[in-house]
């Protein structure tokens, strides 16, 4: 089915599937570990995947703040916090946006170290389903069986052959049972303070801008360019829309989100290739929130973790496609850089250090080399 630019169909709704990796962790900290509200946590999510759909009208993901949630689960943060956090990055990033400082940002950004953040988080995205899978070598494998047969199937594609797969065997495990029935639950304002910002910006929130810059608006814009390179969408955009969402959502109890360039990779391999996947994903999302609120965390939880680590393997060696053919030759060391920079340290560190590597090389050779065009 198709309306105007979106397409609603088996395809769409299966790379709709593609990011859940990167988001179910995240999701079962912040409401477990932190005691965010499951309905508002969703709902908002919902609405944010929806806005986001008809906006761009291209599959874009949207996806916890990675360094900035594991920060607060692991300092189990109150969840006001998590929503004053949302707030202030909200706030920063409409004010990068609206300067142009995003878009300067991304013209001095060489391809070396863009591809360099773009191979790191394949190799990062493959070390976390390593974790998912190691229980679970056997339907891992059988996983990505299915996903090379099924893929690009147009009736049954692969995501949702493992959706129903996954289901199902949750059923035979019993895990099923302890799902209560559909029970409407709304979200509902929330209070934070001034303080609880700033505090939370000191904390991590700085420490996430630059993660945020090179993987959810850097390295986004080139995967868009790679993927539908008859559609544009700036670096500014994509700044402003993760100020947006996140001056607004926080408000009834969503957490601070940004978009990704691992979840858009997700999202399209395994076929999303319009806003209709973000559409139904959306729903899908408003959906649980609203009616399965108090069971999100077994259904999370209880989704065996061998197949979502084999949908993550799959994406990975997808990304590392995009590092390679550098030219010149020696750009290959700003990538290296940045991957060894990220691997050991963070994303943060490994594109400041690929950084560095590329202007220096270019003060000892001073000929072009590869400044994103």
């Amino acid at each position: 089915m198709k309306f105007g630019d979106y397409r609603f169909n088996l395809q769409e709704l299966a790379g709709a599937t593609g990011d859940y990796g990167t988001l179910l962790p995240l999701a079962i900290g912040y409401i477990v570990v932190c005691g965010l509200d499951p309905t508002g946590f969703l709902v908002m999510m919902g609405i944010a995947t929806i806005v986001t759909g008809l906006y761009f009208k291209l599959p874009m993901p949207i996806e916890p703040m990675k360094a900035l949630a594991v920060f607060a689960i692991a300092s189990r943060w109150e969840p006001s916090l998590i929503y004053a956090s949302g707030i202030a990055m909200g706030i920063v990033w409409l004010f990068i946006g609206a300067t142009g400082l995003m878009t300067w940002f991304a013209r001095i950004t060489p391809k070396s170290v863009v591809q360099g953040i773009q191979a790191s988080l394949a190799l990062l995205l493959a070390i976390e389903a390593l974790k998912f899978i190691q229980d679970g070598w056997i339907l891992a494998i059988v996983s990505m069986i299915i996903i090379l047969a099924f893929r690009n199937n147009k009736y049954a594609p692969a995501a949702i052959i493992l959706l129903i797969m996954g289901i199902v065997m949750m059923f035979f495990q019993g895990t099923l049972l302890y799902i209560g029935g559909p029970h409407l639950t709304l979200p509902h304002p929330v209070s934070f303070s001034v303080d609880q910002i700033w505090g939370s910006l000191v904390a991590v929130g700085f420490a996430q801008i630059p993660l945020t810059a090179t993987n959810a608006v850097i390295a986004t814009a080139i995967l868009i360019k790679e993927y539908f390179p008859e559609k544009t969408v700036s670096e500014k955009k994509i700044s402003l829309s993760i100020g947006f969402m996140n001056v607004t959502l926080p408000f009834f109890g969503g957490m601070p989100l940004c978009h990704g360039a691992g979840g858009l990779a997700g999202q399209y391999y395994f076929g999303a290739r319009t806003g209709g996947a973000n559409i139904m994903e959306g729903i899908i999302y408003i959906i649980l929130g609203l009616f399965f609120a108090g069971s999100i965390v077994v259904l999370f939880k209880g989704f065996p973790g061998a197949i979502i680590g084999a949908m993550m393997i799959m994406v990975s060696v997808g990304l590392l496609k995009f590092a390679k053919d550098l030219k010149p030759q020696r750009s290959v060391l700003p990538l290296i850089i940045t991957v060894l920079g990220s691997l050991l340290a963070n994303m943060a560190v490994g594109f400041v250090a690929g950084m560095v590597s590329h202007y220096i090389l270019d003060r000892i050779f001073p000929e072009k080399l590869d400044i994103k065009s």
